[in-house]
């Protein structure tokens, strides 16, 4: 499906548009998450995408400046909200396998659950560190990079389970995309390295990549221009997010591991208020998405997480 998605040979004229959203916290509801897609849907998404979230430790403090580990959170639902969205609005639903927190036995689990109900596109993600870790540590009985996801799910596909026992039945094979990153992931040491594992990532079967998010496309230019030159052939799709705080100047950058031009930080400087940054993000957002498609590239994805109204209306200039 993903590949069908995004076969340039049978892609329409119009630019493709497509969304990422998270799984309500525990006991917060549905109801913001299918207002962004109610939003959203009008543009015609090809797909969107469900994050996941590793379990985290809560910490509370305690009389004489302790700290307690009290409970492990989770982010439930992604499976069930992709068959919720896939069943409401009938848009492709694309969920994350993370192998943060996840054992093979819970990504061999979520693999069923998924083909019982037909979805069989899968974004596969090592995912990031526990908040309390220094570095990434793999699960116990998991994985340490996105490559060996890639292997269970190939594994899975080919009818055997995680043990090494053959399926009796196997069902429909998974499709599945992954992510790259402009300006590198933060534990590569170079580009050139990092995208010597998005060409292996593409050897085993990847069918689309889609990029963290960026607000420099010159920056853009370069790792695709790298990319293509090292061999990578599936389709790069940008991912953009716009501004809308006053705290994303610094956090941003510091989060996402990503540079923000000169010109829009001095905008930034500039704003007192956040409905003020939010304009300028999303004008912002109206020019990085024009000047991605005046340089050929034929599909946008957008991370809604508190920036959907600013989302439609850079897609209303847009689509």
């Amino acid at each position: 499906m993903i590949g069908q998605l995004y076969n340039e040979n049978t892609a329409t004229a119009a630019v493709g548009f497509s969304f990422e959203v998270l799984p309500p916290l525990k006991g917060t509801g549905t109801g913001s998450l299918f207002q962004t897609i109610e939003t959203l849907a009008p543009f015609h998404p090809r797909h969107i995408n469900i994050t996941t979230h590793r379990a985290e430790y809560v910490y509370r403090e305690l009389e004489g400046g302790l700290v307690e580990r009290s409970r492990v959170r989770r982010r439930p639902g992604t499976i069930a909200i992709a068959a919720a969205i896939q069943q409401r609005w009938g848009i492709p639903v694309i969920p994350h396998l993370v192998c943060s927190g996840s054992t093979m036995q819970d990504i061999e689990y979520a693999l069923l659950d998924l083909q019982f109900l037909g979805i069989s596109d899968v974004f596969l993600l090592r995912g990031d560190k526990a908040r309390e870790e220094s570095m990434y540590q793999p699960t116990p009985g998991g994985y340490t990079h996105a490559l060996e996801l890639i292997d269970q799910v190939n594994r899975f596909n080919e009818g055997f389970f995680a043990d090494g026992t053959a399926m009796k039945m196997p069902g429909v094979p998974f499709d599945f995309g992954v992510a790259c990153y402009p300006e590198k992931h933060e534990e590569a040491p170079n580009l050139e390295s990092d995208i010597r594992v998005l060409l292996e990532k593409q050897r085993r079967g990847a069918k689309v990549a889609i990029t963290q998010l960026f607000y420099d496309n010159e920056k853009f230019y370069t790792f695709l221009r790298q990319a293509r030159a090292a061999g990578v052939t599936i389709p790069i799709i940008p991912g953009l997010k716009p501004l809308t705080k006053l705290t994303q100047l610094a956090s941003v950058p510091k989060t996402f591991r990503c540079d923000l031009p000169f010109e829009l930080s001095e905008e930034l400087r500039r704003c007192k208020t956040d409905e003020e940054v939010k304009h300028v993000g999303i004008e912002w957002g109206i020019q990085q998405c024009r000047d991605l498609i005046s340089h050929g590239i034929t599909s946008l994805h957008f991370y809604t997480l508190s920036a959907t109204d600013s989302i439609r209306k850079i897609a209303e200039t847009i689509y």
